[in-house]
């Protein structure tokens, strides 16, 4: 039971259960008090001409209460386990109201409809309950999907965070061995890719849907390879194509050099990534980048962004394959958070 009760959130159980039990209790009760202008049995079922099956007042309110019950727990009880993201719980927790106050609003309007009848097959569903719930059903979920503050409860994020604390702070210079950063095309160059691509694949999809597709994806790949995200700390420099793809993965005890540049693509290969005669260049267009050497005598270009985040890159680099050396490794450092 200990184990059980530190898996969830206490007041949202409570509250999970208990919520949808007073609802069915009201329903229940104000079904009584309705009951001797009702007819019996109760429909259950209607068509255009009329009520068309049938059950006892009894039948009728206690499947309905448990079905309130049912649907309420069922749904709700999402929104308890504290190692479900917050927002999934916020969502659930929201839902189950809704849906909760929606099968009672179904049942309500079955009954209200038959009010005053002696016979239930000439019975209508009554169509203003109806609406008049299911809006208050669905604007209360919504609120409470918004009020709804799921409990903090320490995470395996926490636990990270708090390594990488301690590490900065037996280790100051932590931070200044750590950069990432996006480096892309100028948004010119994107224009003109969707110019290229949106215009012809709208006209040839026309003719042949699947080709003018085909086109548009051809150029959203083309478009993610003049994207990447650098990163540079004391374990090396990473670079991956389109933030997804790794590309350059160099230790620092592998890096010689790195010097800051103002270089032209069409001398790396052009723009992209590239590989040949023992270098290998990532980059989104001429312009700021970082030049590496490696210990093995082969080179790299990665695109730096502006001058001050190359030169930044560049400093690093420096920094850590310096440090590498002298400690005759790369240094392992904590994860660092994402800029």
């Amino acid at each position: 039971m200990g184990k059980f009760m530190g898996s969830v959130d206490s007041k949202a159980l409570r509250f999970v259960a208990g919520f949808p039990v007073v609802v069915a209790a009201a329903f229940v009760v104000c079904a009584f008090l309705l009951r001797p202008d009702l007819p019996e049995p109760l429909a259950v079922r209607w068509t255009d001409d009329g009520g068309a099956s049938f059950a006892p007042f009894g039948a009728y309110v206690s499947v309905g209460a448990v079905m309130i019950v049912a649907a309420g727990w069922l749904i709700l009880y999402q929104a308890v386990p504290i190692n479900r993201p917050v927002l999934m719980r916020r969502i659930m927790m929201g839902a189950g109201l809704f849906v909760t106050l929606f099968v009672t609003t179904v049942l309500a309007a079955g009954l209200l409809g038959q009010t005053g009848l002696a016979d239930a097959r000439e019975s209508r569903v009554d169509t203003t309950v109806l609406a008049l719930g299911s809006g208050a059903a669905v604007s209360l979920g919504v609120i409470m999907s918004f009020v709804f503050k799921a409990d903090e409860q320490w995470s395996p994020d926490d636990d990270r965070a708090l390594q990488l604390a301690i590490a900065r702070e037996a280790d100051p210079d932590l931070a200044r061995d750590n950069i990432r950063l996006w480096v892309h095309a100028r948004s010119s160059v994107f224009v003109m890719i969707a110019i290229a691509s949106v215009f012809p694949s709208a006209l040839i999809a026309i003719v042949v849907p699947w080709l003018g597709g085909l086109l548009v994806v051809v150029a959203i790949v083309g478009a993610a390879f003049l994207c990447a995200r650098v990163k540079a700390d004391r374990a090396g420099l990473k670079v991956l194509l389109a933030g997804l793809v790794p590309v350059m993965n160099v230790p620092a005890g592998a890096i010689s050099e790195a010097t800051a540049a103002d270089i032209k693509a069409a001398d790396y290969g052009g723009w992209g990534y590239r590989h040949h005669d023992g270098t290998a260049a990532m980059l989104v267009s001429s312009g700021p980048a970082v030049v590496v050497s490696k210990t093995d005598g082969q080179r790299l270009a990665v695109s730096g962004g502006s001058p001050a985040s190359a030169a930044r890159l560049a400093e690093v680099l420096t920094r850590v394959s310096a440090r590498a050396r002298r400690t005759g490794g790369p240094s392992e450092a904590p994860g660092q958070p994402e800029s």
